[in-house]
């Protein structure tokens, strides 16, 4: 007769701990360290550990050990991807590591205002992926003159915190000067030296030389098109400029610092 044979494992299977998924360690995958709360996206993986990039570009590396990651909040255990030479992360237009796949935040309560429809425009297309996984809406007041009545209604606190850009925030103009009378902690105006967004495009890439002078008492957008002799549709004008941008290298420094800060104060904790 023979001797049926029963496994030594006496544990319930309702006390086995359940299998940890491997996934593997691909560029853009954005995963938690639990033990130092270390956010951010695969940027490259080798010898047994991992490099990690947050939102605001600082690096960590971490081992790849068993059970040592959180995925959307899982367990998980990170393993080298089988295809080879690792790839660089998928970049968004602002520069930013791509998250692929993620779903857009829930709005928050803060906001960030901007003069008007064209800029915009400009900052849905060059930071909208980022300000949808960040859940930050963007809206235009067409002017800053009523900005003090409309920071008052909005009454800006610790969990709304507003952000404002403002074009030509020269020190002793009317924007400047406005600008002062709304900041204060939980509201942070900031801005371009330039006349309008549209200088704010690098002239290179419109293969244009430079913006031209327009002299005072004309529409600048107006005098713009007429110098570079493009038709006098400053919608037309827009959408042409619009098209030659396609991620933050076509945007000069001044604007990008200051997207970036107000990013950075409307989600901080």
């Amino acid at each position: 007769m023979r001797m049926r044979q029963y496994s030594t494992d006496l544990t319930p299977p309702w006390k086995k701990p359940k299998p940890v998924p491997e996934v593997p360690a691909e560029p853009g995958l954005v995963v938690e360290e639990p033990g130092s709360g270390f956010c951010g996206a695969v940027i490259r993986c080798e010898a047994g550990t991992v490099t990690l990039e947050d939102r605001f570009g600082k690096h960590r590396v971490f081992p790849m050990e068993p059970r040592g990651f959180l995925l959307e909040g899982r367990v998980v255990t990170l393993v080298r991807p089988t295809s080879g030479a690792p790839a660089r992360p998928a970049r968004t237009a602002s520069g930013s590591v791509a998250v692929p796949g993620a779903r857009a935040r829930v709005a928050r309560a803060g906001r960030i205002y901007v003069e008007g429809r064209h800029d915009a425009e400009l900052v849905e297309k060059v930071w909208g992926d980022d300000l949808r996984i960040e859940g930050v809406v963007v809206e235009y007041l067409e002017g800053v003159d009523d900005l003090p009545s409309i920071v008052d209604s909005f009454a800006p606190g610790p969990d709304a915190r507003l952000g404002v850009l403002v074009d030509h925030l020269v020190p002793g103009s009317k924007e400047w000067r406005i600008a002062q009378s709304v900041t204060s902690e939980h509201a942070l105006v900031v801005g371009h030296p330039y006349i309008d967004i549209w200088e704010a495009v690098k002239p290179s890439s419109l293969g244009i030389g430079a913006w031209p002078r327009v002299p005072r008492g004309q529409d600048w957008k107006t005098g713009v098109c007429r110098a570079l002799g493009w038709p006098e549709n400053t919608g037309a004008a827009w959408q042409r400029i619009l098209s030659g941008v396609h991620s933050y290298k076509d945007l000069e420094p001044e604007l990008l610092g200051r997207v970036e800060e107000l990013i950075d104060f409307v989600t901080a904790p």
